[in-house]
């Protein structure tokens, strides 16, 4: 039976529609996959939301207090698989520096407020402040205040001051702004450098500018590099082709409903993970044993849905909603992202999210909630023993069950 064809993100099934006797790509040579027919011009995969799945415990149950929920990536291994979003409602030096503290990765936008002005706080209560009623003047309002260039020394101070601290450094920068910076950023002593985009491939072709060369620029850099996002199969294969430590999966940012909307992209985050960890497989075995990891990144709103991205074969997971709820997050419980100030084409909505408690309280507990926005590992932790498995590469085996009308 052919699931709905409906607008992913809505918990229901979507489909990935291409033309009738559209060659194969890479990814359906080596895993044929079932079409559905849209129309006599047009053929579809289905395609599922992270709501369109869900976990079945099928072994033997596991005592939590035995999982471990460690992950490592290059030199560098954390306590928890969880990766501060680099957007200035989420993550500020201090924040970054507390997260590393509580075995997560900080990830510093290195385009933000904090690197484009000395002191960012009295912008960044002017951005809370700013009249939900009225989105469009907000929008304006942030495009004006994201027009300040950024400055490299402030670059330097930022990362100076995470590395002090004595965490991992970790700082983002757009494609576009790769090139320009990424001197000042190595320079500054980053430890992981995060290439994030909302689409993001190893051959962008442009006839105004030289672009990026991803191949050759991360080959020549000392640091591992993590890069998207992707949305499939062949572009993740791609990119890990280029080098890259690891992959981002999804649109993150806050902007996956707006960037539908305004764009008609989507990317349905349960098909999209489990297409990028067939692409790590695979690009396993074809580079002779070079393993990529697979970082979910957007549509992860509350526990259960990192619950799912990592069973369903992520290796870690990107959070900004979950990590904005916090006490300490420079958004003061509001939730924006990059794309939600771009000048020609702005896209996500800054949304209030509220306050659940501190970071610790958000990653540990104590929780007083129900609803998955707190206690978030030992949420994880939860599933995982339920499901019988004692560390995250074995749990990427847990069995899913689709749920199409899935609600709760």
């Amino acid at each position: 039976m052919s699931p709905p064809h409906t607008r992913s993100g809505t918990g229901r099934a979507s489909a990935r529609i291409m033309p009738s006797g559209t060659p194969q790509t890479e990814f359906e040579r080596i895993h044929p996959m079932s079409e559905i027919q849209i129309g006599l011009s047009k053929n579809a995969r289905p395609t599922y939301s992270l709501d369109d799945v869900a976990l079945i415990p099928t072994r033997r149950t596991r005592d939590r207090r035995d999982v471990d929920t460690s992950w490592q990536i290059d030199a560098f291994k954390f306590d928890t698989p969880i990766i501060g979003a680099p957007m200035d409602s989420v993550m500020s030096p201090a924040t970054a520096i507390a997260l590393g503290k509580l075995g997560g990765l900080g990830v510093l936008n290195l385009e933000g407020l904090w690197t484009r002005y000395e002191d960012p706080q009295p912008l960044l209560d002017e951005i809370v402040e700013l009249p939900e009623a009225d989105p469009a003047s907000a929008t304006t309002r942030m495009q004006q205040i994201y027009s300040e260039p950024i400055k490299p020394e402030l670059i330097t101070a930022r990362l100076e001051e995470i590395r002090d601290s004595g965490v991992v450094v970790a700082g983002s920068l757009s494609p576009q702004n790769t090139q320009e910076h990424y001197e000042t950023v190595v320079k500054a002593g980053v430890e992981l450098f995060v290439i994030r985009g909302a689409s993001v491939s190893a051959e962008h072709i442009s006839t105004s500018h030289e672009p990026l060369n991803l191949k050759k620029f991360i080959y020549e850099l000392d640091v591992p590099v993590i890069v998207g996002g992707v949305a499939g199969y062949s572009q993740a294969k791609h990119l890990m082709r280029t080098g890259a430590a690891g992959v981002l999966v999804g649109f993150g940012g806050g902007s996956a409903q707006t960037t539908r909307q305004g764009l008609g992209i989507s990317a349905p985050m349960a098909t999209a993970i489990a297409d990028v960890a067939a692409a790590r497989s695979d690009y396993l075995d074809e580079s002779g044993g070079r393993y990529v990891h697979v970082i979910a990144d957007g549509s992860l709103g509350r526990s259960g849905d990192m619950v799912k991205a990592l069973a369903l074969g992520a290796d870690a997971v990107m959070l900004g909603a979950p990590l904005a709820r916090a006490s300490e997050a420079p958004g003061q419980g509001w939730y924006w992202g990059n794309e939600a100030h771009s000048l020609d084409f702005p896209r996500g909505v800054r949304t209030p999210l509220g306050v659940v408690g501190s970071l610790e309280e958000v990653l540990y507990g104590p929780s007083h909630h129900v609803d998955g926005t707190s206690n978030i590992v030992g949420a994880l932790k939860r599933a995982m023993a339920n499901c019988g498995y004692l560390d995250l590469k074995k749990f990427q085996k847990a069995d899913l069950t689709v749920v199409p009308a899935y609600r709760g």
